[in-house]
């Protein structure tokens, strides 16, 4: 297929990391070029992505014949700059949080339905090789049915996070954190959270809690400031618990210079001394963790833009992690158990 002539909105942590490295390495796009203001940006990208041109603005990408951008820009930026961009007719990956609210979510969406536009979260930790393998245990039954799902990022990197980009850490990890427990056990009926609030005045140290429609119950935990982080993953069913300490390795690659291009069939591929445990009443085996695939999501954007495969991401998922997230909040705030409206 013919490939996809891609802008990149922003060339902060994101945009720099986690989005211009798989969009290069992905044979379906093609980078156009890079929104930004900034001239230290600007010097960047001459010299990370040589031959790459600026734009000022959205409409300056249009005109240069981008047919899709990414955007990786301040968290509270993310809805007026993704509605621009449909309106300028052009299909839209945005990074999380899609949106500070449910309502934001819900107009965007609604406008990209209306356009008949393609727009789709950026969700790249449903690509995570560890949230792969508990999908595949799930899958294959060997956990029996699901009742609690444990699962964390938790770093101590206080320099980094959480910062107002981000929106604080229940928006920021908070979008990934729901957004898996919701693919994984589905609709979620009530909540209960907890957060502390740093001197910055944004949230750290998050805790949720949910109740799934189907009875499953999720904990799940976000941190920039935890110097003993606990295990990825702690998965039990009624038949085997799946534990896994360390989690993916794409964005350690990514920070290390690596890409999918430079790794090829490398890329994603966990070491066994990181396998995780499954647990089997008295008895223990580790269990191969698949390999992890981002790089397969602007490939499959790309794609649907061709009309040949469906989003690797249903922009509706994101009304309905914003609908969870501002129940949590809610909940952290009342010191109450929120029920979750109807997305």
């Amino acid at each position: 297929m013919a490939s996809v002539r891609f802008g990149l909105v922003g060339y902060g942590f994101g945009g720099r990391y986690f989005h211009a490295p798989l969009i290069t390495s992905a044979p379906e796009c093609d980078l156009i070029g890079v929104m930004t203001s900034s001239p230290e940006r600007q010097a960047l990208i001459a010299r990370e992505i040589p031959g790459t041109p600026t734009f000022a603005s959205l409409t300056a990408l249009r005109d240069a014949g981008v047919e899709a951008v990414a955007i990786s820009t301040p968290a509270d930026t993310h809805s007026s700059l993704t509605e621009q961009a449909l309106e300028l007719g052009l299909a839209v990956v945005c990074d999380k949080p899609f949106a500070l609210d449910p309502n934001a979510a819900r107009r965007t969406v609604a406008l990209a339905d209306e356009r008949g536009l393609l727009l789709s979260p950026y969700q790249n930790r449903r690509f995570d090789s560890d949230f792969r393998t508990v999908r595949k245990l799930v899958a294959d039954g060997k956990l029996g049915t699901v009742t609690r799902f444990e699962s964390r990022f938790e770093r101590f990197a206080p320099q980094r996070g959480p910062g107002k980009s981000g929106g604080g850490t229940l928006l920021d990890f908070g979008s990934h954190l729901v957004d898996q427990a919701l693919v994984l056990l589905g609709p979620a009926v009530s909540v209960y959270a907890e957060l502390r609030i740093r001197e910055s005045g944004l949230d750290d140290d998050v805790f949720v809690a949910l109740t799934h429609a189907g009875g499953a119950r999720s904990h799940l935990w976000g941190s920039w400031s935890q110097s003993a982080p606990g295990p990825r993953y702690r998965v039990t069913g009624t038949d085997a618990t799946y534990v896994l300490g360390p989690g993916d390795t794409q964005e350690n690659a990514l920070l290390a210079g690596e890409t999918p291009a430079s790794l090829a069939d490398r890329w994603g591929v966990e070491p066994p001394d990181s396998y995780g445990t499954l647990y089997t009443g008295t008895e223990s085996s580790p269990y191969a963790t698949e390999r992890g695939r981002w790089d397969l999501f602007y490939s499959t954007f790309a794609g649907a833009v061709r009309g040949n495969n469906p989003l690797p991401v249903d922009p509706h998922d994101a009304i309905a992690t914003a609908t969870v997230l501002e129940a949590a909040r809610s909940s952290a705030t009342t010191g109450t158990v929120v029920e979750v409206p109807a997305s």
